[in-house]
């Protein structure tokens, strides 16, 4: 049995993504054996981002400004909206290089055995940004979870802006697959095929 500190933070790297306690134990003993620099430097680094990082006021996207670079850059085209589940998807957009509107960072998608995540998403938010968008341009992942979002944001903003144009991604983009793994290139030319929402 480990002493309580080890057995603490085995369970707190337990709760990363994709992190069970096999993992988690090697991380923790890795950390050990290389000795309390490496230990300090990375409670440093996490302190440093639960101090720094916070929600950008406008898109959601995590910053160490409110609002974010891209929310306050005058060169981005304000009325052209790009939805995405995560922060990462906007980041991966981002790196084409083809892309000069702003973002809304939903922080998740709707699932249907899930109704009760409607709380916990960045809805309202986009809603409230949706009167004065000329397009809205839906990112989301191709499988049924970004299907039922966009479905239901897509009626909810018709709702409030009966003028907006609305699409989505062109559908290069493989069903099923996760937007966050997609290349450049596929990303690239699935925003320059965009289609409307139907």
């Amino acid at each position: 049995m480990y002493s309580l500190p080890i057995q603490n933070l085995i369970r707190t790297f337990s709760k990363l993504p994709s992190v069970g306690k096999r993992t988690a134990e090697r991380y923790v003993f890795h950390l050990l054996k290389s000795g309390k620099k490496d230990v300090g430097e990375l409670a440093l680094a996490l302190k440093n981002l639960s101090v720094s990082v916070k929600s950008c006021s406008v898109c959601w996207d995590f910053s160490d400004r409110s609002p974010c670079a891209l929310c306050a850059d005058p060169k981005r085209n304000q009325r052209v909206i790009t939805v995405v589940a995560e922060p990462q998807h906007a980041q991966v957009i981002e790196k084409t290089g083809r892309y000069s509107g702003v973002y809304h960072i939903l922080r998740g998608a709707l699932r249907p055995d899930a109704p009760e995540r409607i709380k916990t998403l960045k809805i309202h938010e986009l809603l409230r940004r949706a009167p004065v968008a000329d397009e809205i341009i839906f990112a989301l992942n191709p499988d049924l979870s970004g299907e039922t979002t966009m479905m239901f944001l897509k009626s909810k903003i018709r709702e409030i802006n009966p003028s907006v144009k609305i699409t989505r991604l062109a559908r290069g983009l493989p069903v099923g697959s996760d937007l966050g793994y997609a290349d450049e290139i596929t990303l690239e030319n699935a925003l320059k095929n965009r289609t409307e929402a139907n």
